[in-house]
């Protein structure tokens, strides 16, 4: 079998290394902002670089890009970890931007003796109005010509808190007639009197992105900073920044840029997310409906399945949306390989078998999954009381209903074939109860005659004498359009799907209650289920992960 054909950035990694950058240089980094979760976008990131740190034995960095105290805390910095292991990775080093204040500091001060640096002492909105536009040249600040000296004790006074926030930033002196308009004069700096959740109050200035990050990089000598798309354009800004406080260094990080992953009926946006929490549209971060991985974890996504989705989606050169079909058909195709299969009945009607011996029970021999020949049987209880799914049963029904109708057979999986014969109504006219009669001789597996006779339907069942009570959270995806946040400047919640969480209340076989909370489960004919938790009063709480096949088009 031939290997898998290398993606662009393999391409740009071996042309790297035909050019004379040796093997033991190749060193990659995963750089989240620790200012929320993590969600299924970063997915792809983690895999990209963690993968090729594998490909190529290289050692891959987590860095955290802990330059804003505004919006970053611990939670996430150990909420991010924890994601990361899930999803099998392990990293080599664990850094902050924090780490290099002091560095920066002084490395902002080499730029101003440069003359390539200055203080500028305009509002936030005098900067930007000063900006231009891509067809209309900049206005350079008042400020530009500063002397070396001006700056240098400015800086110096921001950096010991002598003055206000918005009074002064540091600036790069680049090019304001540049046609990228982040080279013109981009602020490298400014002043925030937060407390940061590794530095405390030692520093009330904290350096920008665009300055921080590819600094970061040269410091741990990352060879392949792997970016989203959207950042190409900082590409160049990126190379001004090292090419001036290096000139004559031969080995920097090189820059390059690939396709976000954007997912249908999904929000991508940290800002959206939280603003999701916060307007109690979802529970959490961690709400089984979000894209976070902590959320798709607690609804059942396993890290094998997450990594076979972004395998397959690929590594692109441009922005494309992924129908949310294909990460359900991952999860769906590696918990069929995995997932025990149990009974569950969500919406019970009693079913009473007639002619079955009263106080009778049998144990019957049930696969646990037949995909997996090392998974071993279970005995299940049988009886003559059992439920079923109200919606298994008409009393009438055409001849496209495969299911339970009076007068006609099914069989009950792994049991007996039975017949519909009455039913109990209450006094509204529900149906309360169905009576049935059964074929002794129709035993799955038994070996009879009656036991290969073949009838259209199979139901499941749980033995009412047996059954323990669940209560189980459905889920289907958060917003009704597949776009939600196509425009920008509309807010996606007006697209929440109101049907995308409900709760039902049933039974299940009692092989399952000495399972452990994570474990996943197939409920036979329903779907994909993980164990969330058990109730003081004793009852299993389950969460439908995805259904056994794709229903979302055709409904």
């Amino acid at each position: 079998m031939s290997e898998k054909p290398l993606n662009f950035i393999e391409h740009i990694i071996e042309e790297d290394l035909r050019s004379g950058l040796s093997q033991d240089q190749l060193r990659f980094r995963f750089p989240p902002e620790p200012n929320g979760y993590l969600h299924i976008g970063h997915t792809k990131a983690i895999c990209l670089n963690f993968n090729l740190g594998h490909r190529y034995k290289a050692p891959v960095n987590l860095r955290f890009d802990d330059t804003n105290p505004a919006k970053e805390e611990s939670q996430f910095v150990e909420a991010i970890k924890n994601d990361i292991e899930w999803l099998g990775f392990h990293w080599d080093k664990e850094c902050y931007a924090s780490d290099y204040f002091s560095q920066l500091f002084d490395w902002s001060k080499i730029l101003i003796n440069k003359g390539l640096a200055y203080v500028d002492s305009q509002t936030s909105e005098q900067i930007s109005d000063q900006k231009g536009t891509p067809t209309l040249p900049g206005v350079p600040s008042p400020f530009r010509s500063r002397s070396v000296e001006e700056n240098l004790m400015l800086f110096q006074e921001m950096k010991e808190g002598k003055h206000a926030e918005g009074s002064h930033v540091l600036r790069a002196k680049i090019d304001m007639a540049s046609p990228n308009m982040l080279l013109r004069d981009p602020v490298m700096y400014r002043i925030l009197f937060k407390s940061h959740h590794r530095t405390g109050e030692e520093w009330c200035i904290y350096p920008m992105y665009d300055w921080t990050h590819g600094e970061s990089d040269y410091i741990e000598k990352i060879s392949h900073s792997l970016c989203s798309l959207e950042f190409k354009p900082h590409r160049e800004l990126y190379d001004w920044f090292l090419e001036s406080l290096f000139p004559k260094e031969h080995f920097r990080p090189k820059q390059r840029e690939f396709a976000r992953l954007n997912l249908s009926y999904t929000v991508m946006s940290k800002r959206k997310l939280k603003n999701l929490i916060d307007q109690g549209h979802v529970t959490g971060w961690d709400d089984p409906r979000m894209p976070t991985i902590s959320g798709l974890r607690k609804r059942g996504y396993t890290p094998e399945s997450l990594q076979n989705f972004v395998n397959t989606a690929g590594v692109a050169k441009r922005d494309n949306l992924i129908d949310v079909s294909l990460l359900e058909f991952c999860v769906r195709d590696h918990l069929n390989k995995i997932a025990p299969r149990v009974m569950a009945v969500l919406d019970a009607v009693k079913l009473t078998i007639k002619n079955y011996p009263e106080g009778q029970t049998e144990f019957l021999n049930a696969e646990n999954n037949p995909e997996d020949e090392n998974s071993g049987c279970r005995d299940l209880p049988f009886s003559g009381s059992l439920y079923i799914e109200r919606e298994d049963f008409k009393e009438e029904a055409n001849r496209k209903f495969f299911r339970l109708s009076l007068g006609k057979e099914v069989r009950l999986k792994n049991a007996y074939i039975i017949k519909g014969e009455d039913v109990i109504k209450d006094a509204q006219g529900n149906i309360t109860e169905i009576i049935c009669s059964y074929d002794p001789m129709s035993r799955s597996g038994s070996g009879t005659e009656e036991s290969q006779r073949k009838v259209k339907g199979t139901l499941h069942w749980v033995s009412i004498e047996h059954a323990k009570p669940i209560t189980v959270n459905l889920y289907d995806r958060l917003f009704s359009v597949e776009e939600p946040d196509k425009n920008k400047d509309e807010d996606p919640t007006q697209f929440i799907n109101p049907d995308s969480h409900s709760e039902a209340k049933g039974y299940i076989e009692p092989s399952v209650v000495s399972a452990k909370e994570g474990t996943q489960f197939q409920f036979q004919r329903l779907g994909y289920f993980i164990l969330d938790s058990k109730s003081e009063g004793g009852t299993l709480v389950f969460n439908k992960t995805v259904g056994l096949r794709d229903t979302w088009k055709k409904s």
